[in-house]
């Protein structure tokens, strides 16, 4: 009984932000590689991409590998961070400012994706009434207003309503893919890697950019390892294969198979899955989504954000427990209100999705690729791995990681800098504070052995 409440709770608190990728993730990668007309091959080699990036990134990297590695049931960068330093007799400088940077960048992504996702929802509302354009930005505005006012509920009243919307979201994402993989029965080939790897070869450099819109289909990976003290291992691992997974796989195969037979539906494929009569009901729902996705971000930044002030990286915070019976349910006003401020600006900065798309990904892959190095320390230190398997493992993801922090990284121009700028403001408050407050630093070495004493 109990470990079904917490599926359902984790289907809606943990994976609202992965699960709404397939709003803008398809969309944007062939608008990145069709600027001059889609090829049939190409369209499966996309398709190809998103599914193995799943495949490779969450399934392989967080939900086998990372996810054992919790620090008294919570996840997240800094857990990484605390598990190297106990089996370290010091706290070398290298450690705190990978899990400086680490957290930084998080909180960046905890400020783009409520910003992003409530926008790509708000905007399919323009397909149904054309004249809505006008209101989009008020009316995401309002949505994320209401989002912030309700943290101080708590993480298990919002999971209550959240789990039964995202679980007839991911079955919705299921049925929609279905529908339309038979539109064009080729796709199915894109489960071969072959097809990804190929689309790859062929583009080189222009594959690029494609890559970093790709990359859009796992920015929720992050927060599920963040968001573990909330739910524990198991509820978000059965979730994760019974349910989420599968329905990705569908929505990105259907949305293929639909461009592949309707070439001219790759301007917004995933709304146009749906019949006419359906696209209303639709767009309200991923806008009930999206709204639950940033719910995800917003509980892991609220973790990542007490570990820190744990481990004296940050002055000590009001922080509010919000459940009796899950310990890692908590509330931060401070931090509530700093992250609305900043998805308010962010909202009225960029205004659609398409532009803060660009923003998007440099945080979320140079968060993973801190957590993979993190990774590697801590298989080859602290769960003694000999160096040939720590490489053979964690070698290959992080070489995936740094293709995509790469082909991100073409994209500061165009706002890239944000979470860059917010990243860098952070680690220095956080160096500020460190340096400033010698006393913490030599009480949090003598607490290093039993970090829980801080609390």
């Amino acid at each position: 009984g109990s470990l079904a409440i917490l599926i359902l709770g984790c289907i809606g608190v943990v994976y609202g932000d992965i699960g709404t990728s397939p709003l803008y993730a398809m969309r944007e990668s062939l608008h990145a590689a069709g600027r001059n007309g889609l090829l049939p091959h190409e369209v499966l080699g996309i398709v190809s991409l998103l599914i193995w990036t799943l495949i490779l990134i969450v399934t392989v990297k967080y939900v086998v590998l990372v996810m054992r590695a919790d620090n008294h049931g919570e996840g997240g960068t800094l857990s990484l961070v605390a598990l190297i330093q106990q089996s370290l007799s010091k706290r070398p400088a290298w450690l705190i400012g990978l899990g400086m940077v680490g957290i930084s960048l998080f909180f960046g992504d905890a400020m783009i994706t409520p910003a992003m996702s409530v926008l790509s929802a708000v905007e399919g509302m323009v397909l149904v009434a054309p004249g809505f354009e006008p209101l989009v930005v008020p009316v995401t505005l309002t949505i994320i207003l209401v989002l912030f006012f309700v943290q101080r509920f708590g993480t298990a009243v919002v999971s209550v309503f959240f789990g039964p919307i995202m679980l007839i979201w991911f079955l919705t994402l299921a049925l929609l893919g279905l529908s339309h993989v038979g539109d064009d029965w080729s796709i199915l080939a894109a489960v071969n890697p072959y097809h990804g790897v190929s689309f790859l070869i062929e583009n080189g450099r222009g594959s690029f950019v494609v890559m970093g819109s790709v990359f859009l289909a796992v920015t929720g990976g992050e927060a599920l390892y963040a968001d573990m003290g909330h739910f524990g291992r198991r509820p978000i691992r059965i979730a994760w294969s019974i349910l989420v997974f599968p329905a990705l796989m569908l929505s990105y195969l259907g949305q293929g198979a639909l461009v592949l037979s309707h070439p001219e539906r790759a301007s917004n494929p995933f709304f146009l899955m749906a019949p006419d009569w359906a696209v209303l009901p639709l767009v309200l729902l991923a806008t009930c989504a999206t709204v639950i996705a940033s719910q995800a971000v917003i509980s892991g930044a609220f973790s990542m954000v007490k570990q820190a002030v744990r481990m004296g990286l940050l002055p000590r915070l009001e922080i509010l427990h919000t459940s009796e019976s899950q310990f890692g349910q908590i509330y931060l006003p401070k931090v509530n209100t700093i992250l609305a401020a900043g998805v308010v600006f962010l909202v009225l900065q960029f205004g659609s999705s398409s532009d803060l798309a660009s923003a998007y990904g440099i945080a979320v892959t140079g968060d993973m690729v801190i957590t993979s190095i993190l990774a590697a320390v801590l298989f080859r230190r602290v769960w003694g791995w000999s160096p040939f398997l720590t490489n053979m493992v964690v070698g290959p993801l992080l070489a995936i990681e740094l293709v995509f922090l790469a082909a991100n990284a073409t994209k500061i121009i165009d706002g890239g800098y944000v979470p860059i700028l917010i990243a860098t403001f952070l680690c220095l408050m956080m160096w500020t504070w460190l340096r400033g407050s010698a006393h913490v630093l030599s009480q949090a070495r003598r607490d290093a052995v039993g970090i829980d004493t801080l609390m």
